[in-house]
């Protein structure tokens, strides 16, 4: 199934491909959720912290690949909205070589730096062995994460979220039922946690893949696209690898937060491992509806509908600042009762510093909501610098703020938890302002097709 989001009622077409990714990447935390959530509850709060580490560091590495897919999403889009069906073909090969040559490189490197990269997060010594045990499993389901996400993006690009969210929903329940088997009711521990997430991923990127490549033939290339050109790949590059860096930087700034909250102990380690899984999960869709609003900015741009894009704008921004309000009134209420979902009731100290946390994240999703639009935006009209720079005005602020304000001993580790929304919010200003200063040459005026000039007066 493919969606033409150039044309038909703009908010329902938004919502209708929103919604299965919405739902797709709410079920892609049900990996490391999973295993949080089991592991807590059952081997203790060290492991609970050496898992929750080991997301930020998983993270990090795996946000190479997303950001390097999501780029090459960008021109997919523009090539399906265009009409041009050879340049599709030619990105998709081009795209999957080089974001491939990347995957392997990074999965050489992990396994070369593991024991460097854990003393540079600081992780405690009760903590070390475990995180090390978990990682090195987890390693290996780096090429099926580049799998799924490439596939993803491309059927994302022409319009199909529907597909990878039934695979990933597999995978997910999956997950679960492993974790389950090999951590509670077998003797496995923490690396039968770490197996159960790994041979899931290769069942959703594998299984994507073949689907793709069965189902979809018009969207494989063929031998004619499959000669390397120089200015196509530059293309691509110039697209994936800037959105790469946006993503990289993103994820080593909460890996650098990561590093400073294990300095406070295998306590706030756990409160935190707990807490950001509650917090990703709860701003999660408008994350997703942002890289939605994305493909519809893009496929939009490549049709040359400017009118459509600047009204989509307009509802995306209200779609976005109801649903965050929504689940900011929530999360602020449920702070500890959604802490007690992963953390036993005994350990009130865990519980009490992770409900700080999510109180204070909580009250400003409305703030990274409209930051991940801006992203989507920003990479959608070909400024894909503009949403690195975004990004980095966020996660500069969180990181500089956190080490300044933790520092501080009447302040301590809240400083860590108020550096993230103040991050949020000087990136939504530059945002805002570049767009008012600069958009006339965002989107350029063009002179209507005969088919634009049947919209307009239908």
């Amino acid at each position: 199934m493919k969606q033409d989001l150039t044309t038909g009622n703009i908010t329902s077409s938004l919502l209708r491909f929103a919604f299965p990714m919405m739902i797709g990447n709410l079920l892609q935390q049900c990996y490391n959720i999973a295993d949080t959530l089991i592991v807590g509850q059952f081997l203790g709060k060290e492991a609970l912290a050496a898992v929750g580490s080991a997301y930020s560091l998983m993270t990090f590495l795996t946000s190479v690949l997303i950001g390097l897919c999501m780029g090459s999403g960008v021109k997919f889009s523009i090539c399906f909205g265009s009409r041009d069906d050879n340049g599709l073909k030619s990105a998709v090969f081009h795209a999957f070589i080089l974001i491939l040559a990347v995957t392997a490189v990074l999965n050489a490197a992990v396994f070369l730096f593991l024991d460097p990269i854990l003393h540079f997060l600081n992780v405690p010594r009760e903590v070390y062995s475990m995180m090390r045990d978990y990682l090195r499993i987890i390693f290996f389901g780096i090429s099926a994460v580049y799998l799924y996400n490439f596939f993803t993006a491309l059927l994302r690009a022409v319009g199909n979220s529907l597909t990878p969210l039934i695979f990933l929903a597999i995978s997910s329940v999956l997950n679960v039922v492993l974790d389950l088997l090999l951590v509670v009711t077998f003797p496995f521990g923490i690396q039968g946690a770490a197996f159960a997430t790994v041979f899931s991923q290769f069942v959703s990127g594998t299984g994507l893949a073949a689907y793709t490549l069965i189902r979809f033939p018009h969207l494989r290339a063929g031998r004619r696209h499959m000669k390397l050109n120089r200015s196509i790949l530059k293309e691509i590059a110039g697209f994936s690898i800037l959105t790469c860096l946006q993503q990289s930087v993103m994820n080593f700034g909460i890996l650098l937060v990561q590093g400073l909250v294990n300095s406070f102990g295998a306590v706030t380690m756990a409160a935190f491992a707990a807490a950001v899984k509650i917090d990703s999960f709860a701003y999660m869709p408008v994350q997703d509806f942002g890289n939605a609003f994305s493909t519809f900015i893009a496929q939009n741009y490549g049709a040359q509908k400017e009118d459509r894009i600047r009204k989509g704008t307009g509802k995306a921004v209200f779609l976005t600042v109801s649903f965050s309000a929504a689940v900011s009134v929530i999360v602020f209420l449920a702070a500890r009762p959604l802490m007690l979902i992963f953390v036993r009731p005994e350990e009130t100290e865990i519980i009490a510093a992770g409900a700080d946390y999510l109180r204070i994240e909580g009250s400003f999703y409305i703030l990274i909501g409209i930051l991940f639009l801006w992203y989507g935006f920003y990479r959608a009209v070909r400024r894909p610098s503009m949403s690195l720079i975004l990004t980095v005005i966020s996660l500069g602020t969180r990181v500089l703020l956190a080490y300044v304000l933790s520092s501080v001993p009447r302040i301590g580790v809240t400083g860590i938890w108020v550096s993230v929304p103040i991050g949020w919010f000087l990136a939504d200003a530059v945002g805002l302002i570049f767009y008012m200063v600069r958009r006339d040459r965002l989107i350029p005026r063009h002179e209507p097709g005969p088919e634009l000039r049947r919209q307009r007066t239908d």
